[in-house]
C-alpha cells in the first residue's frame, strides 16, 4: 500500500530545514489549552518547532481547522486531525462531514480520527458498509488523508480487531488504538474477575477499603500493558498504518481517569511497596514497550504516535517566548500553556528514545 510505504502524510523535505531533528513518528496535541488569544497558538508553534514534534489538531469545523493550521510549524509529517467526538460514521450526514474535511485538506493533513460508538457493536455489517463507502470516496483523492477509527467506546477488543480485519482491503481506512481507553477497560474487567461484587471505578484513593484491595487493584492495572501489546500485534499483522493515542491513567482517579503524563504516579494516603503512591497503567517502562512493540510489528514507517495528554496543571516562565506576549498584562495563562507544552516535550523525548532506536535506518533521515 502506498501510504504504508511512504509513511503517514510524508511531506518530504521541501520547505523544511534538511538538518531538522525529527522525533521519529511522534505527534502531540496542538491546541489552545487555556483562555487567551492566538499568541498561545504561536507559543505552541514555537515549542513544537523547537522539539521537532508533529501535530495532532482537534477541529469541529473546516474553518476552525483552517485557522489552527496556520500556526502549525512545517514538519516532515503532516498533521493528524481529531474530528468532533460526536461524529458517527454510521450516519450518512456524518460521513459527508468526514468527506468534506478529506476533500478540503487533501495534501495538507495526513489523517482524520473518528471515534467508535457503543451502538456499532450491534451493527457491525452496517459499520463495515459505511466505512467501505467512505473508503471509496477517499480513494478518489490519492493525496487525501487516511481515516482512523479510534478505539474509544470501551467495546470488546475482539470486536475491534475483527472490524479491522474485515476492513483490510479498505486501504484508506485504518485504526487508532487509544491505550488509555483500552487499558482502563482491561483493568476494570480484570478486577471484576476477582471481585465481582465491586466496581473498580467506584473506589478511590481515600476509600477505607483500598488498603486491603490495593494489591488486587494494581494486579488489574498491570494487566493493561500485555493486553494492549496483544491488540497491537493483532492489528499490525494487517499491514496497514496504525495510529496510537498515548496517555497514562489509573482506574482509581476520580473524574477523567486517563490523559495523564507517563511521568505521573497516583498519590495515596498510605504506604504500598514503600511508596505513598501507585504506579499508573503504563509509566515510562510501559510506554517504551508499546512504542518498541509497535515499531517492531508494523510495516516500515507504518506507525505513528500522538501524545494525547490533557491532565496537566502548573506554570512555567515564558523565558525565550516572552516576546510573543507584549500585549498581555497578566501572563498566568501563557505560563500554564507553556508548562503543558513542556510536559508534552518531556513525554515526546521518552518516545523518541525508543522510536529512534527501533526505526529502520531509512526512517532516520527526517523523512519519517
Amino acid at each position: 500500500m502506498e501510504t504504508a510505504r511512504r509513511g503517514l502524510g510524508e511531506a518530504g523535505t521541501e520547505g523544511t530545514n534538511a538538518e531538522q531533528e525529527v522525533l521519529g513518528p511522534v505527534h502531540a496535541l496542538f491546541q489552545q489549552r487555556v483562555d487567551g488569544d492566538d499568541a498561545l497558538l504561536r507559543l505552541a508553534g514555537l515549542r513544537f518547532a523547537q522539539m521537532g514534534m508533529a501535530a495532532e489538531v482537534h477541529a469541529h469545523t473546516p474553518d476552525q481547522l483552517e485557522h489552527v493550521l496556520q500556526f502549525v510549524p512545517p514538519h516532515a509529517r503532516l498533521p493528524v486531525v481529531h474530528l468532533n467526538r460526536g461524529i458517527n460514521v454510521l450516519h450518512g450526514r456524518d460521513r459527508a462531514v468526514v468527506g468534506e474535511f478529506a476533500d478540503r485538506f487533501a495534501g495538507r493533513v495526513a489523517g482524520l480520527v473518528v471515534h467508535d460508538k457503543r451502538e456499532m457493536a450491534a451493527q457491525t455489517d452496517r459499520l463495515l458498509a459505511a466505512l467501505r463507502e467512505l473508503n471509496a470516496r477517499l480513494c478518489e483523492r490519492p493525496d487525501g488523508p487516511l481515516v482512523f477509527l479510534e478505539y474509544a467506546a470501551g467495546l470488546d477488543r475482539g470486536w475491534f480487531v475483527e472490524v479491522a480485519e474485515r476492513l483490510q482491503a479498505a486501504e484508506r481506512v485504518s485504526c487508532c488504538l487509544d491505550v488509555g481507553h483500552m487499558g482502563l477497560r482491561q483493568a476494570t474487567a480484570r478486577f471484576g474477575e476477582s471481585h465481582p461484587d465491586l466496581n473498580l471505578k467506584k473506589l478511590s484513593p481515600v476509600d477505607d477499603r483500598l488498603p486491603d484491595l490495593v494489591a488486587d487493584v494494581q494486579d488489574a492495572v498491570g494487566s493493561a500493558l500485555p493486553h494492549v501489546l496483544d491488540v497491537t500485534r493483532s492489528l499490525a499483522r494487517l499491514g496497514k498504518h496504525l495510529h496510537f493515542h498515548l496517555h497514562d491513567g489509573h482506574p482509581l482517579v476520580e473524574g477523567l481517569r486517563d490523559h495523564f503524563s507517563f511521568l505521573t504516579r497516583l498519590p495515596i494516603p498510605f504506604s504500598y511497596q514503600g511508596r505513598r503512591s501507585l504506579s499508573m497503567l503504563y509509566g515510562p517502562g510501559g510506554l517504551a514497550s508499546i512504542v518498541s512493540s509497535a515499531l517492531e510489528a508494523c510495516p516500515p514507517q507504518g506507525v505513528s504516535f500522538t501524545l494525547e495528554i490533557h491532565q496537566v496543571e502548573g506554570r512555567l516562565p515564558l523565558a525565550d517566548a516572552e516576546w510573543l506576549f507584549p500585549h498581555w498584562q497578566d501572563t498566568t495563562n501563557a505560563e500554564r500553556m507553556n508548562y503543558w507544552l513542556s510536559v508534552l516535550s518531556e513525554n515526546a523525548m521518552l518516545i523518541s528514545q525508543h522510536a529512534d532506536h527501533d526505526l529502520p535506518l531509512s526512517g532516520r533521515d527526517g523523512r519519517v
